[in-house]
């Protein structure tokens, strides 16, 4: 019985020792540096000197007549656009009204005075000098669309990279590595492009803000503009408060993302092959044939010279608008990949 006595005693002895030595670890530490990527720390929203400008002229009337959506503010925090939703839409504002006025100059100048000259008639130069009127607005729902159009592009960036990232994590995962660390270290990896970025701004959430690392992933799954990296955000809060282990999940989506990028990778090139196939078609042959028989008609046909006119509009208009258009198809399915 004394043994037992004396056992527990040494326990409970070296229990105290190791929780005052460790006391006197933290004690000693004070106040240290964390370091964190450059691009995750705090900054000062730093507007352009034409968006003070803006926002100095026309901010007040913004926070007052304004509207401003969800929509605008979760799509500049996606597209990590560091500017505020009422100082976005007084720089749009702005930008529209500066257009409209160097619209109406023009269809001044142009539609009422140099065609007047020329001796334009008065319906055309009404059609001509409303055309510039049209700018405004052009530039309203262009400038209203760019954060949607910037989230959308960094999503599309964050599911080309995901397959390879998630290699990288689940490597990290077999070494037992903690979850925080995890996206420290994926914060510095500059291969994986924007999932970098999300990384940096889970890490500046942990180690700045000092939120834990669950909650942290939380908002950036809500942050984030891309819905796989979302998916599997929520699946690991998911799996870490129910008990489940990370490393078999991890596992799970890298292979998982792994065949998703082959079967997307197959879709893109049978996308490419449908266009190149309507190319041949539509923008080779199809003019090809039309400008013949246009030819043709305007030598034989009594009506040569609307016939001459039709031949210079698909010349002119329809062969090099159709060839932009396929190139812009191409471009954009190029980027999705």
């Amino acid at each position: 019985m004394p043994e037992v006595s004396d056992i527990f005693s040494r326990i409970e002895t070296d229990k105290g020792d190791i929780i005052d030595t460790k006391s006197a670890a933290f004690r000693d530490v004070g106040a240290h540096k964390i370091l964190i990527p450059e691009e995750a720390q705090a900054k000062y929203i730093e507007l352009t000197p034409y968006q003070q400008f803006c926002w100095r002229t026309i901010g007040p009337v913004v926070k007052k007549k304004a509207k401003i959506s969800q929509d605008i503010e979760e799509n500049l925090l996606k597209a990590h656009m560091r500017i505020r939703p009422e100082e976005y839409v007084a720089y749009v504002w702005m930008t529209a009204i500066i257009g409209a006025g160097a619209a109406i100059g023009v269809s001044v100048i142009f539609g009422g005075v140099i065609l007047g000259i020329l001796g334009v008639g008065l319906i055309m130069r009404l059609l001509i000098g409303v055309a510039p009127l049209l700018i405004p607005v052009i530039i309203y729902f262009i400038l209203m669309g760019s954060p949607s159009g910037k989230a959308k592009a960094r999503g599309r960036n964050v599911d080309k990279n995901i397959a390879n990232s998630m290699s990288f994590i689940s490597a990290m995962a077999s070494a037992n590595v903690t979850i925080d660390t995890i996206f420290k270290e994926l914060a510095r990896q500059e291969t994986y492009g924007e999932i970098k970025s999300e990384a940096e701004w889970i890490t500046r959430d942990t180690e700045l803000l000092g939120i834990d690392i669950l909650s942290a992933l939380s908002v950036a799954a809500t942050r984030t503009p891309s819905t796989k990296f979302q998916d599997f955000l929520q699946g690991v809060v998911t799996t870490s408060t129910s008990g489940g282990q990370l490393k078999p999940y991890f596992l799970m989506k890298a292979d998982q993302y792994e065949k998703e990028d082959k079967l997307d990778e197959q879709s893109r090139r049978e996308t490419l092959g449908l266009l190149a196939e309507s190319f041949v078609t539509v923008v080779v042959a199809f003019p090809l044939f039309l400008v013949v028989i246009l030819a043709i008609m305007a030598i034989v046909g009594g009506n040569g010279e609307f016939n001459l006119q039709l031949l210079y509009a698909v010349v002119g208009l329809m062969i090099p608008l159709s060839q932009f258009g396929f190139i812009f198809a191409v471009w954009n399915a190029s980027q999705e990949g």
